[in-house]
């Protein structure tokens, strides 16, 4: 049992909350192993950063247990948790400079100014802002506030990082970017680390395993091949990737009526110019260049299909033939193939 505790980044189970007379969180379950990155993702209103602030102990749980490194952490304040939050907005005091941020937690814990400076230093290091420490946060890129709020998180050498949207306030190439940073400082320190993100394909790219969560709980917990190639609810289907989805059956490449829902991602369509097996014709509508490959939406007789490919490159208004290569097929939400 000691064994399995000390590979225990951490636990969760049965957790609760509730607020504002509203259960926002219900009986959730999550464990995560020492140095594992996982995201919890999911839209607005779903719980994800009220989950990471029961972690942080900012909320206390109405019901269930909060284990950082198989210790109890369930009601401790913030202060004396094993854990570390970057926030969504950084929360970098404006007339401090990066130092004196960075170094904030450590004086509250009433650590000596050589130890201080210390740490501050390997921790500024750490994300390659030492040439900023005597500046104020409104002198620097956004990119270097959000790497500053990183540096103060880790000067306290957590057991559990936890980011709160911490990329929302950059611009696409710098999110990129500063995310890359991310994942590649976390594994180099075996850090456990919980981020939460609406934004699936940070999540992806970022995450050993990926929280899915719908209305307070978990819908799915898997790593990104998984979530993408085998959902295990049609609204993991739905919400992770494209998905062309359909009520019906599928039978001999044709979408037919009955009570399954169908989903196939728009890869998994084949198109040509000329009929081979299955393949069923259909007309081209929309051609639209997405980078390496084209979305094709096109109209067959049983419904409309959206297509990726790189291949064959149809114009609008051509007659195609389609063939479905693979598909999900639900009932009552759950997968049955």
């Amino acid at each position: 049992m000691k064994n399995v505790e000390a590979n225990m980044g951490l636990e969760l189970r049965g957790l609760k909350k509730i607020l504002g007379g509203r259960v926002i969180i219900e009986n959730l379950d999550l464990s995560m192993a020492k140095g594992e990155m996982i995201s919890l993702l999911g839209p607005s209103g779903c719980g994800k950063t009220t989950t990471l602030r029961m972690i942080a102990g900012f909320l206390i749980p109405d019901a269930g247990t909060v284990k950082v490194a198989g210790k109890d952490v369930t009601n401790l304040g913030p202060e004396k948790r094993p854990s570390a939050m970057v926030f969504q907005n950084y929360a970098l005091w404006p007339h401090m400079t990066v130092s004196r941020n960075v170094a904030y937690p450590l004086k509250i814990k009433g650590l000596g100014k050589i130890e201080t400076a210390e740490k501050v230093e390997a921790a500024l290091g750490l994300v390659n802002l030492l040439h900023h420490q005597d500046s104020r946060p409104g002198r620097i890129s956004g990119g270097e506030q959000q790497r500053v709020a990183l540096a103060r998180a880790l000067v306290q050498e957590p057991d559990v990082l936890l980011l709160d949207e911490p990329l929302s306030n950059l611009d696409a190439k710098l999110r990129e970017k500063v995310r890359e940073d991310i994942r590649e400082l976390q594994r180099r320190l075996g850090i456990t680390t919980v981020i939460v993100t609406h934004d699936q394909e940070e999540a992806l790219s970022i995450s050993d395993r990926v929280a899915v969560m719908n209305a307070g709980k978990i819908e799915q917990f898997s790593n990104p091949q998984d979530l993408y190639r085998h959902p295990a609810t049609e609204y993991v289907a739905t919400f992770i990737g494209a998905l062309n989805r359909f009520e019906g059956n599928l039978v001999e490449g044709r979408i037919v009526s009955g009570s399954d829902v169908i989903g196939i991602r728009p890869e998994d369509l084949i198109l040509s110019s000329q009929q081979n097996d299955d393949a069923l014709p259909g007309t081209v509508e929309l051609v639209i260049p997405r980078g390496h490959f084209f979305e094709v939406v096109i109209r067959r007789e049983d419904g409309i299909f959206k297509a990726f490919t790189n291949e064959f490159i149809p114009a609008v208004g051509e007659n195609v033939f389609v063939k479905i290569k693979k598909s999900l097929r639900y009932q009552n939400g759950k997968l049955v193939g």
